[in-house]
């Protein structure tokens, strides 16, 4: 995992000082200055409007007493994607912009969603999660001590 994340830090930074030379050079330095910071600003706008419709979509779910779990993990699509949109640089921006669609974003997570595994360990009310009883294991409080 370490080299790929090494490979990712070396050549993201290669390619975009690439693409501000060659953009700039076809228009202009203050051109792609401007384009840079427009990118960005118009990124972080369309940020908020897609966090927004996220979050609410995530408070829908929890008052109908569901896991907001696809919402949680198109807001963590959407942090990636505002992170990339601030980065300067034309390459971070499609991929933010990219991340901002969202078609993408939910094939994107879907694809992820797919390949976590999730473990819990439930005990509600003496149960454990072979549904056994546990008499006597349960105990309600934060502090306690064992005696013997």
């Amino acid at each position: 995992m370490f080299p790929l994340i090494a490979t990712i830090f070396l050549l993201v930074p290669i390619i975009e000082i690439y693409l501000l030379i060659q953009v700039g050079q076809v228009i202009g330095a203050g051109w792609t200055i401007f384009l840079v910071v427009l990118t960005a600003v118009l990124g972080v706008w369309l940020l908020r409007i897609q966090g927004l419709s996220t979050l609410t979509r995530a408070q829908q779910k929890m008052q109908e007493n569901e896991l907001p779990a696809g919402e949680i993990l198109e807001g963590m699509g959407l942090v990636v994607a505002g992170a990339l949109l601030l980065t300067p640089g034309f390459f971070t921006d499609v991929l933010g912009f990219v991340l901002l669609f969202p078609p993408t974003r939910i094939w994107l997570v879907s694809r992820i969603a797919a390949r976590m595994v999730v473990a819990s360990s439930v005990n509600v009310q003496g149960y454990n999660e072979s549904h056994e009883r546990r008499e006597g294991n349960v105990i309600e409080g934060v502090k306690y001590h064992r005696e013997d």
